[in-house]
């Protein structure tokens, strides 16, 4: 039990039990407990606490400190392996879940998704800390887009579930999330004992870092944290508020979602290599400036409902797409910067994610249209921030402000 393996002797151990074999694993356990609760999330709240946009608002700040505090993994890997502590953390976010019917008022509802975003923020700083670590240069883009495909399996399964079974066995909010949550725990104490410590060549550094020459990463960071908080707060929020999806309806619409980023995901693996990483993200910014604008007509001209499940299946393909940050980010860093890197970054992700939910659920009330232009403008700036990612980024040639290949400025 934690015997401690190598990278470089892992293809000794058998496929399964191999470093992508866990990375597969975890990909399959995280949605289990998480993309329910997301599915189930805002018809629970509506209909059982009442929750108006105020409160929903208040609930996703609430959910989004644990990012915000993400830095502090860097002095919990001091004491726990990354590997173990990511595991304990999809733990925490499945036994947490499981039990969220059990606290059906404001308070409790809060307490309870405190918990479960502390296990999802740590595992995901965990997960793209080890993924970029494990994962050869060359074949990263490939083998994050199929890790994508992977979770985006595991999440298909939940959701047919759901759809196929919610009306005709009229299942209750505390049993979905019960036995989603547990699902998630058994799979990751499994991968707690039946894998290896594996050890990378390159020791990481355990302390906080900030590097000026990774400037245009944590920039670029900051602003998908921002635009993603409208999204996952306001869009499904929309379609139960203004369109009145039931759970069924709403988890069928993920349900394509899924569809389509099981069949699109591993294809973006292969555009990044391709294309490289600029390119891609401009596409995805200037897609998701025009999706945001078409979610605002949707409230200043009265655009059906249609048009709003069309727009939320083509914003996930874009969303999808920001796993090239990862490879950019891979390409330019220090080996030993990668684990604190990730810690930082999942903290300036959650800057704008601690203030944004509450204040924009305040102007939700007054004109739900105005969060989404302000949410293409953050779309915008993030596309001419993407400029200047060089073609071709290695580490001292970060940004097309500098000469290729010049000296980085630390």
């Amino acid at each position: 039990m934690f015997e401690k393996v190598p990278l470089s002797a892992a293809s000794d151990r058998p496929v399964w039990q191999r470093p992508f074999g866990l990375l597969v694993l975890m990909a399959i356990a995280m949605p289990l407990a998480f993309s329910t609760w997301s599915a189930l999330l805002n018809n629970f709240v509506i209909e059982v606490a009442n929750f108006d946009g105020s409160d929903i608002g208040l609930l996703h700040t609430v959910r989004e400190i644990p990012g915000f505090l993400s830095f502090l993994v860097i002095f919990v890997i001091i004491f726990i392996r990354e590997q173990v502590l990511g595991l304990l953390s999809l733990v925490l976010l499945g036994a947490a879940s499981a039990v969220t019917a059990w606290f059906p008022t404001l308070g409790g509802i809060l307490m309870i998704t405190l918990l479960s975003s502390i296990g999802f923020h740590y595992y995901e700083t965990v997960n793209q800390s080890v993924q970029l670590q494990w994962l050869k240069k060359e074949r990263a883009p490939q083998a994050l887009g199929w890790l994508a495909a992977v979770g985006s399996a595991s999440t298909l399964v939940i959701y047919v579930l759901i759809v196929m079974t919610w009306e005709g066995l009229g299942l209750s909010y505390n049993f979905v999330f019960l036995v989603s949550g547990l699902l998630t725990v058994g799979l990751a104490l499994f991968a707690l004992f039946a894998y290896p410590q594996y050890e990378s060549e390159t020791p990481q550094i355990k302390k906080m870092i900030l590097r000026k020459r990774y400037w245009l990463y944590y920039a670029l960071t900051f602003m998908a944290g921002a635009r993603r908080q409208i999204f996952v707060v306001f869009a499904g929020f929309m379609m139960v508020e203004r369109f009145g999806f039931d759970v069924h309806h709403l988890t069928g619409l993920f349900l394509i979602n899924l569809i389509a980023n099981m069949i699109f995901a591993p294809f973006i693996g292969q555009i990044v290599a391709r294309f490289g990483e600029q390119r891609t993200l401009l596409v995805e910014y200037i897609g998701l400036v025009l999706v945001f604008l078409a979610y605002g007509g949707i409230y200043f001209f009265g655009w059906g409902v249609v048009l709003a499940m069309v727009l939320y299946v083509v914003d996930h393909l874009l969303f999808s797409m920001a796993l090239a940050m990862k490879t950019y980010f891979q390409k330019i860093a220090d080996p030993a910067d990668i684990a604190p890197t990730a810690a930082v970054a999942f903290t300036i992700n959650h800057i704008a994610a601690v203030f944004l939910p509450v204040l924009l659920g305040l102007l939700w009330l007054y004109s739900p249209a105005i969060v989404f232009i302000m949410a293409a403008g953050g779309a915008a700036i993030s596309f001419c921030l993407a400029l200047l990612i060089p073609r071709h980024p290695v580490k001292g040639y970060e940004t097309r402000l500098q000469r290729p290949l010049a000296a980085p400025a630390e």
